[in-house]
């Protein structure tokens, strides 16, 4: 995460270490949650090039990758559901239509898709095809990553003090 000192945007003075903390917090929270889905889609990732004693096995690779997926699923829900209602009463960038909450329904229709495919391997109407699994993937890939880092940065310090007051910062949820 950035330093205190970068922290500061235009006409605004600097934050003491403190301050900063107050307003980088839903940032470092958010930091967490995507440094785990970004670990678990490099080993999904991995283990479309591997097989057999390298790599994870059918059954593994299905319960990982059906795990992310209802992982992530439920991790948008709760943020279009009690995050982004209260962040969008004063940052446009939370509001509908705009590019956050697209980006959700594009990883969205790519979750669902490596969803069913999963699941119809699970319960055996599919044999598990690592390369049907890396191209499922592929397919959402670069529109996650951005996702990723772009909802962090945008909960970042220097974002969140344009909009919040240390004291709201300190009621918002999260």
């Amino acid at each position: 995460m950035a330093s205190s000192s970068s922290a500061s945007s235009g006409d605004l003075p600097p934050l003491s270490a403190s301050d900063f903390r107050t307003y980088n917090r839903m940032a470092e929270h958010m930091e967490a949650f995507h440094s785990h889905f970004r670990l678990t889609w490099n080993q999904l990732s991995e283990a479309c090039g591997n097989s057999g004693k390298r790599g994870l096995s059918a059954r593994q690779m299905i319960m990982m990758g059906l795990q992310f997926c209802a992982q992530l699923n439920l991790h948008h829900n709760i943020e279009e559901q009690h995050i982004f209602p209260v962040l969008a009463k004063k940052m446009p960038e939370f509001r509908k239509n705009v590019e956050l909450l697209s980006q959700h329904k594009q990883i969205h229709a790519g979750l669902e898709k490596l969803e069913k495919y999963l699941e119809q391997c699970q319960c055996g109407e599919e044999d598990l095809r690592r390369e049907e699994v890396k191209r499922l993937m592929e397919g959402f890939e670069k529109v996650l990553w951005v996702h990723l880092d772009q909802e962090v940065e945008t909960l970042g310090a220097a974002n969140m003090r344009k909009f919040w007051s240390l004291d709201e910062m300190r009621r918002l949820p999260m």
